[in-house]
């Protein structure tokens, strides 16, 4: 896979460092989920105008290890945009060592709800 087969548009980049790894020796997978949900809270604020949460993750599949020194990369794009609701489809691939190979991580969609300034939902323009 090249960075070509990415869907939707980078909005993160950041580099996997030694404190963020597992038992294993490989990125903790929650670090991952919480880079995806940074770039995914990006896009949805961007659309809602305004402050949004996350209310769901789902299809979440890890497809390959991230490595200490690789460099995250996370896509993302819009799948729907409901009354309060933003659902955003995010891939995160990894560019490994100097040679600039590229492999797709994982991918899910994330939904948020778009919240006022009391944290209640709010309706998101169509």
């Amino acid at each position: 896979m090249t960075d070509d087969d990415a869907n939707g548009e980078l909005t993160l980049r950041t580099l996997a460092m030694p404190s963020d790894v597992n038992v294993n020796g490989d990125i903790f997978g929650g670090w991952v989920l919480s880079q995806m949900d940074i770039a995914g809270g990006i896009v949805a604020r961007e659309r809602a105008k305004g402050r949004v949460a996350t209310i769901a993750v789902d299809a979440m599949k890890f497809i390959r290890p991230v490595k200490v020194g690789d460099i995250l990369c996370v896509y993302t794009s819009i799948a729907r945009v409901g009354t309060s609701s933003i659902a955003v489809e995010v891939e995160a691939w990894v560019r490994r060592g100097t040679e600039g190979a590229r492999d797709k991580v994982t991918e899910a969609l994330f939904t948020f709800v778009a919240i006022d300034a009391e944290g209640r939902p709010r309706p998101v323009d169509p």
